[in-house]
């Protein structure tokens, strides 16, 4: 295996043991959980640091881990629902900062886009999820609720957090920083 590639995994491997640990943080409170989405800053960072791919593989691994191990959050619909959501976002922030030219403005791009496309996956897998596993439906309110309203802090703090990690690790040349040809081959 490529030395890049070793790299990756490794890195991806300790984003997934932070993501599971992380949300001890927040004391195992689903409600304070679901305000500052401790587990959604690992994934995203993710796919900055190790792509599209390792991102999506962390994105979709986490939640369903953190349910088997800590039973938090419910596999059912909620761990469920956020793999596909976190698989979303890793891939999308991976991807976007690997294709959109390179300018200091392509973390917050790619970052906001991932946070609004992992948010809609979420919206439509929790739609069958819901009718099938719940007495509940999910309606357009749950979704505003629950996606936007409710999460705003832990937006904020992504949208905080994230680029200053990013842009970190660019200056510690952990990724290759913006038209750094050489470091991205």
């Amino acid at each position: 295996m490529k030395k890049n590639q070793m790299t990756k995994m490794v890195i991806s491997a300790l984003l997934l043991a932070i993501g599971l640990v992380l949300p001890f943080l927040t004391g195992q409170i689903p409600q304070l959980g679901s305000m500052l989405l401790p587990l959604h800053l690992p994934v995203l960072i993710c796919g900055f640091v190790c792509g599209w791919s390792w991102g999506l593989a962390v994105g979709f691994i986490l939640p369903l881990f953190r349910s088997l191990l800590f039973g938090m959050p419910p596999m059912v619909p909620t761990a469920l629902a956020m793999a596909f959501e976190m698989a979303a976002y890793g891939a999308i922030s991976g991807l976007l900062y690997q294709k959109l030219e390179k300018k200091p403005t392509t973390v917050y791009v790619s970052l906001i886009l991932a946070m609004l496309v992992g948010r809609i996956v979420w919206g439509l897998v929790s739609i069958p999820l819901y009718a099938l596993f719940t007495d509940r439906t999910f309606a357009i309110a749950t979704f505003w609720m629950g996606g936007f309203v409710n999460a705003w802090p832990g937006m904020v703090l992504q949208l905080v957090l994230v680029p200053v990690i990013v842009f970190a690790l660019e200056r510690a040349k952990i990724i290759p920083m913006k038209g750094d040809v050489q470091a991205q081959a």
